[in-house]
């Protein structure tokens, strides 16, 4: 591996990627597989990463589940990934993207194709969207699984207009269901993960959520709130505001560019040539936390409040604390304080999305909140549905007497 590559920059991440056998595909592989995936998608020169990012959840979009529909899925405290299937030569290869960009080729994959019944051929020209989860139980050993939650392209043909249950439609019946067919057919072969669907439920199913999937599932891999996505909404890459992230009020957090400042020390009196040190064995002045404004340019937001004894903890982490990514909550002193370090992210928040997270803030959308909105959520989905169905009866007759014979 390379030692200036991103395996030896995001720990935590390559902890996880590295039990799958995953390997960075090196600078040149990865830039041109990064052209290759802007081909496939139609997008030109662009090859940044290519996934959608949802917004943080406000009271305005309490209104917004109750005029459209939405599905809504728990928000799984793991890694995100695109994954892209494709070919080399006659084999199939296939990739993990990150949110960095970074390629991660990972071995000992294989998808079948739907027409196939051998299990010969393969996807290829795909990309599906989810998260890296290990799931841990009490009466066995943890298991790694993708979780997927959407689907951009299909053997070349690209979903991202399509409705989203009409995507997820074709990746269980073409990509999911052979694939769990090959397993069943052949016990005896490996993988080095297990590939699940995310179950989603209607949006007004929230009860269900709160009562039964949240509980079960932080017993497994974790939780940190919902995810609503929009049924009829095209797949936008980039920030997507119809995709809407709900965390508890409490748990709301934002990513910021972390900058340690330390106290100067006097020069040695006896020294009289010697400059002022950086005293870098002092608890540091200041853990400035900046917003990123566009290009590589960022704004200060504010200061991190950290105990002594957290900066004694971070001290025995193996890897730089300067210009880190850092997940931040406001406690209820409204003082941001450490959650996590975010190995898998290049860059902080934009500020459009930090204003978000405000807003979700002192919008204060509780759980109690949902589950009050949820009758009303229900009856205008099914009002919905009702007028599709007349609609659709109503098309149906009018085709039948187009073609009905005179007498």
């Amino acid at each position: 591996m390379d030692p200036g590559g991103p395996e030896s920059q995001h720990p935590e991440q390559n902890a996880l990627m590295q039990r799958i056998g995953g390997q960075w595909a090196g600078p040149t592989l990865q830039k041109s597989f990064q052209h290759e995936v802007a081909d496939l998608l139609g997008r030109g020169r662009n090859t940044s990463f290519p996934g959608a990012q949802p917004v943080s959840f406000s009271s305005e979009h309490i209104q917004e589940l109750k005029s459209q529909d939405y599905y809504v899925c728990e928000k799984t405290d793991g890694l995100r990934y695109l994954l892209y299937l494709t070919q080399d030569g006659d084999r199939d290869i296939h990739y993990f993207i990150d949110r960095r960009n970074d390629y991660w080729y990972v071995p000992n994959l294989h998808f079948p194709h739907h027409e196939d019944k051998t299990f010969r051929r393969f996807h290829t020209g795909t990309i599906l969207d989810g998260e890296l989860v290990e799931d841990k139980y009490p009466d066995r050993e943890p298991v790694i699984k993708f979780l997927v939650f959407d689907c951009l392209v299909l053997d070349h043909v690209v979903f991202m207009q399509r409705p989203l249950d009409k995507r997820l439609a074709y990746f269980q019946t073409h990509v999911l269901q052979p694939y769990n067919a090959m397993f069943k057919q052949h016990p005896e072969y490996t993988r080095p993960f297990v590939l699940e669907d995310k179950h989603n439920e209607f949006s007004y199913a929230l009860e269900k959520m709160f009562k039964e999937v949240i509980p079960k599932v932080k017993q497994m891999h974790g939780n940190d709130g919902l995810i609503f996505t929009c049924r009829d909404a095209s797949y936008k890459m980039g920030t997507d505001p119809h995709i809407l992230k709900w965390k508890p009020p409490s748990e709301n957090t934002v990513d910021f560019l972390l900058r340690i400042e330390w106290a100067r020390m006097e020069p040695d009196p006896e020294d009289p040539d010697q400059s002022m040190q950086t005293d870098f064995y002092s608890f540091p002045e200041k853990f400035a936390l900046f917003i990123h404004v566009g290009n590589n340019e960022y704004s200060y937001i504010d200061d991190m409040y950290v105990e002594p004894q957290e900066w004694e903890e971070w001290k025995t982490l193996n890897h730089a604390l300067q210009d880190i990514i850092v997940e931040c909550y406001q406690d209820e002193l409204q003082r941001w304080r450490f959650h996590r370090f975010r190995h898998d992210k290049e860059n902080a928040n934009h500020i459009k999305v930090f204003k978000s997270v405000i807003r979700s803030i002192q919008s204060h959308v509780t759980e109690q909140d949902l589950l009050n909105h949820a009758p009303e959520i229900r009856t205008a989905w099914k009002l919905r549905a009702d007028q599709e169905k007349r609609r659709q009866e109503d098309e149906k007759r009018r085709r039948q007497a187009a073609v009905k014979p005179e007498g």
